[in-house]
């Protein structure tokens, strides 16, 4: 049983991946574009160059993209957690101690699932695999190169 599981892992995890960068990239643009109901509810949007509100949400649609994408993963969740973090601690938990308290779940869960992102990689169906996988071919051909004896 262990062994399926650890097969189908990088497929999970690329799925993790997709589903939490799409929703975290859902999240900056109902603040930077106002779709989806906006940040008010009727298609407000966060005040362009607006501390810290328009770079969080800047931060979540671009972070999330590449998220989604698989491409930069380590350093896009990196800064995303980083971000999420911040929102916990500046915005949530001057309110109340516990997330379920402050309201601050949602911060706190992207935190972390970025977090994890920031140690996995993308997993399978990232566009980080496809880029590493042709650098290593062109790195076995290069090295196969070097090595082939010079004929005259």
């Amino acid at each position: 049983m262990s062994g399926r599981l650890d097969s189908a892992q990088p497929y999970v995890l690329g799925l993790f991946r997709i589903v939490v960068g799409l929703l975290f990239a859902c999240h900056g643009a109902v603040a930077l574009f106002g779709v989806l109901g906006g940040t008010d509810g009727s298609g407000g949007t966060a005040e362009t160059g607006a501390w810290p509100n328009w770079y969080a949400a800047v931060i979540e649609f671009v972070g999330g993209g590449l998220v989604l994408l698989g491409l930069g993963t380590r350093a896009a969740a990196f800064i995303s957690s980083g971000a999420m973090a911040y929102a916990y601690f500046k915005v949530h938990q001057p309110q109340a101690l516990w997330p379920i308290q402050n309201n601050g779940e949602g911060a706190a869960m992207y935190c972390w699932a970025m977090f994890l992102l920031v140690f996995t990689g993308s997993g399978a169906f990232g566009l980080d695999r496809l880029f590493t996988r042709r650098t290593r071919t062109r790195t076995v051909e290069q090295h196969a190169a070097e090595r082939a004896p010079v004929t005259a």
